[in-house]
């Protein structure tokens, strides 16, 4: 809250009666409201814009001929899935331009509760990057997993009135809204009675049952796949967030949609983008580069990159360069390109040339360490009996992690066992519960990975984050889930009983507590032997695409610690066909 004295001089400076604590001077504006380019300067005072016109001041930037606009803001995003701490993610970030993020923190809660949320929140203010944050709405994601926390709507009612949270969480049981569930219509009303939003999550949703869940009073969706998908929730009020993750890519797609008309309803987010990505490709720089190349406006962009999203989560004291907001900016060299070359936060020139300039400050993360509880795990809890050698395997996609319900036949042994055959693309996976000691292990069998020998295992696995190992042979599935037990967590690939590569994450057993620079160069290295050594198919991603295999709320087949899940008809199947 700005103090009387800040007000004054925040008026002074724009009336031009007092120098500007800062002037950019130099720079090409891009207005967001009116869509179009200005000349000036930029006045600054605490922080905040006071004007845009001739101004003098205390200290002059030169903009030296770039372009000024907004911050970007990723309008949903899942930090843990950077594999970094929400401190060493800021810093990554903010020279790409992020000035803000909107963050689900669903994957810490499922696996540490309302402590994880707690953990995030403290870390997220270590960082210059301002993360605002919503409260996870599905914890566990659904009924069919165990993860390490149990959310209900009364646990809710005060951490959703706490600072930087605006709202609940991506809303995953779609079907619980639909069929309007008392314990899911508990939830909604906690966001509705302290008049916050609701994000949304409805793959595949359509017609009558689309207009209850929207009904219901979510206010957007980050799941839409096709153009169709997209237009549906638009005619019914809801803000499309067109994803561009690294696993998920479907902003090229969605952007043929696009009209001026509708364009407003539009936000740009990431979902899950990882470090590689990030060191190679960017952040809201990158899709917004790719929505040049498609042919849309630059400056439609720009807003979908920026006011859009401010607007949708009533982020009023941003999204813009006017009189009165943040001084939220991102300096560009032009806009086809959108390389960033400052950032600046608040005021505060957080970013140039690609390096953070702030100090990097760290918070207590013990709460979130030593996740694992994993009950009697054995190399025969990884056999697979078969009745059949017909069966369903889950198909893996490329660039999706919507997943396809195929049936194939495989062999099996003497004694009816799985046994992995070279000339199929078909393999073994398993998921092991880490969380509540149960002793599950759950098998499936997986197309379209390509692994030819050895086997990978992660405790990255959307969202209960149990353990998923995968692989040509038990014994060295067997030793990888070992491995990654003794870790605490993170990825581990092995061939011939030997670790070929190890990245421990030890918060949560889904992030490192480590740089992004050395996150990036491990994630490198176990990229290349997982498709060198391993033969991993090179169309995918093999920790990304792996690691969503067990989120049952994701069409059209998964797996979870208690059985392989059909997401069309949201109950579990056998593995042999009837």
């Amino acid at each position: 809250m700005i103090t009387k004295e800040k007000l004054k001089k925040l008026i002074d400076t724009a009336a031009g009666r007092i120098n500007a604590d800062t002037v950019i001077r130099g720079g090409t504006i891009a207005d967001i409201y009116g869509c179009r380019l200005i000349q000036g300067d930029i006045a600054l005072s605490d922080g905040l814009i006071a004007g845009i016109g001739d101004y003098k001041g205390d200290t002059i930037i030169d903009a030296d001929g770039m372009y000024i606009l907004p911050g970007f803001i990723d309008s949903h995003i899942h930090i843990e899935s950077s594999h970094l701490s929400p401190e060493e993610f800021g810093r990554i970030l903010t020279p790409c331009g992020t000035t803000s993020v909107i963050a689900d923190p669903h994957e810490i809660v499922n696996v540490c509760g309302l402590a994880g949320f707690d953990y995030m929140i403290r870390a997220a203010k270590e960082t210059a990057l301002d993360i605002k944050f919503m409260l996870p709405s599905c914890v566990p994601a659904t009924k069919w997993e165990h993860s390490g926390a149990v959310i209900n709507a009364k646990d809710m009612e005060p951490e959703i009135l706490r600072e930087n949270v605006l709202g609940l969480g991506e809303f995953m049981d779609y079907p619980g809204v639909v069929g309007a569930f008392d314990t899911v219509l508990d939830k909604i009303l906690v966001a509705k009675k302290a008049g916050k939003i609701i994000d949304g999550h409805s793959p595949g949703l359509d017609n009558k049952a689309l207009s209850a869940y929207i009904a219901a009073g979510i206010t957007t969706d980050h799941e839409c796949s096709t153009v169709s998908e997209m237009l549906d929730r638009i005619e019914r009020g809801a803000f499309v967030l067109i994803r561009q993750g690294s696993t998920c890519h479907d902003l090229r797609k969605l952007i043929k949609g696009i009209t001026p008309e509708n364009s407003r309803r539009c936000l740009l987010c990431s979902d899950d983008r990882h470090p590689k990505t990030i060191f190679e490709e960017g952040h809201i720089d990158a899709h917004l580069r790719i929505c040049v190349e498609e042919g849309l406006d630059p400056m439609t962009a720009i807003r979908m990159a920026t006011l859009n999203i401010a607007e949708c989560y009533r982020l009023y004291d941003r999204g813009a360069i006017a009189p009165g907001l943040r001084a939220d900016l991102a300096f560009v060299d032009n806009l086809r390109d959108f390389h960033v070359q400052k950032t600046m936060i608040n005021g505060i020139l957080a970013a140039e040339k690609g390096r953070y300039l702030l100090p990097v400050r760290r918070c207590d993360d013990r709460v979130v360490r030593g996740s694992f509880r994993v009950k009697d795990f054995s190399l025969k809890k990884l056999e697979l009996p078969l009745e059949s050698e017909n069966v369903y395997v889950i198909d893996l996609h490329p660039g999706s992690i919507v997943t396809g319900k195929a049936k194939a036949k495989v062999k099996r042994d003497n004694n009816g066992l799985f046994v992995y055959d070279p000339a199929l693309d078909i393999v073994k996976i398993a998921v092991v519960e880490r969380h509540q000691n149960t002793g599950n292990v759950a098998k499936a069998l997986i197309r379209g990975y390509g692994i030819k020998s050895g086997a990978v295992a992660i405790s990255i696995a959307h969202d209960s984050h149990n353990i998923i190992t995968l692989g040509v042979n038990d014994a060295d599935m067997h030793r990888a889930v070992e491995q990654l037990i003794e870790q605490g967590g993170g990825i581990v690939l092995v061939k011939d009983g030997s670790v070929l590569e190890q990245i421990p994450m030890p918060l949560g057993g889904i992030m490192s507590d480590q740089s992004g620079e050395w996150l990036y160069k491990k994630l490198n290295a176990a990229h290349e032997t997982a498709q060198k050594e391993l033969g991993v198919n090179t169309l995918i991603d093999p920790f990304m695409s792996l690691c969503f295999m067990s989120l049952p709320v994701i069409p059209e087949l998964k797996i979870t610690d208690m059985g392989l899940f059909d997401v069309e008809q949201f109950d579990f199947i056998p593995l042999e066909v009837s």
